[in-house]
């Protein structure tokens, strides 16, 4: 349970008695990812259930999503600004080294932050409470899982917090994380976990390569924007299923 709890501590701003102190806690922690991304989805889908007994769609949607954001700390959404700044802005790879480093945001990644969040809020409004209390802990686990996907198959790219944990991640870790995001999706989606595979796996694929073009490798950076692109990937397919 150590690694379930280091997971806890890394993904959340939780307070939990472990501490997070070399790049092998963390990798210790990878294979339960998914579990944590789950019971962040689960939490999600309670408030969201909750607002909408009060508020429109839309608005609980969005009170749903601000818990997640406040739960996490942002954690995955600063990739996904840091990921298109520096991607989409940086002409060398330098420059994109400099550009992820750096703790402001950019037109583009201020863009990306905005359209991630819309598309998600958009797409959660169309679910009734039932059907987000499926939907949403199945795409925090398997977007996670996508992310440990990339971890287990890539190589890390510069010197950041994602390339020190993800030098230290083993590939038996990372299948077991991958697997786990998989049973919690199929919990959740049932035979809509086949065409969630399939376009979470393209959202994946077309990241790594990006990233691998953009700096080399992956980055923690990457690592979170996978994760934010595949959430929305996975509510998109769940929307196509409602």
């Amino acid at each position: 349970m150590r690694g379930f709890v280091i997971a806890i501590s890394f993904l959340t701003r939780i307070p939990v008695p472990a501490r997070v102190h070399t790049d092998r806690d963390i990798a210790l922690g990878v294979p339960w990812f998914p579990v944590v991304g789950a019971l962040i989805g689960v939490l999600c889908a309670l408030i969201y259930g909750a607002a909408l007994s009060e508020f429109p769609p839309f608005l609980s949607a969005t009170l749903a999503l601000t818990a997640g954001v406040l739960l996490t700390g942002a954690f995955h959404e600063d990739g996904l600004a840091d990921t298109f700044d520096a991607f989409a802005g940086g002409w060398t790879k330098e420059e994109r080294m400099r550009i992820l480093k750096d703790p402001t945001h950019g037109t583009y990644g201020v863009l990306a932050l905005a359209l991630s969040a819309m598309l998600r809020a958009a797409a959660i409004t169309t679910f009734t409470f039932p059907i987000a209390l499926a939907v949403l802990p199945a795409a925090h686990a398997v977007s996670r899982s996508a992310s440990v996907a990339l971890l287990g198959t890539m190589r890390p790219a510069g010197e950041g917090l994602g390339a020190s944990y993800g030098a230290a991640v083993t590939s038996r870790r990372a299948a077991v994380g991958v697997v786990i995001g998989l049973l919690i999706g199929a919990a959740g989606l049932g035979v809509w976990l086949l065409p969630v595979v399939g376009v979470v796996s393209l959202c994946t694929w077309v990241v790594g390569r990006w990233s691998l073009a953009k700096i080399g490798g992956i980055s923690g950076d990457a690592l979170g924007a996978t994760q934010q692109i595949t959430e929305i990937a996975v509510l998109a397919v769940a929307v196509a299923m409602v």
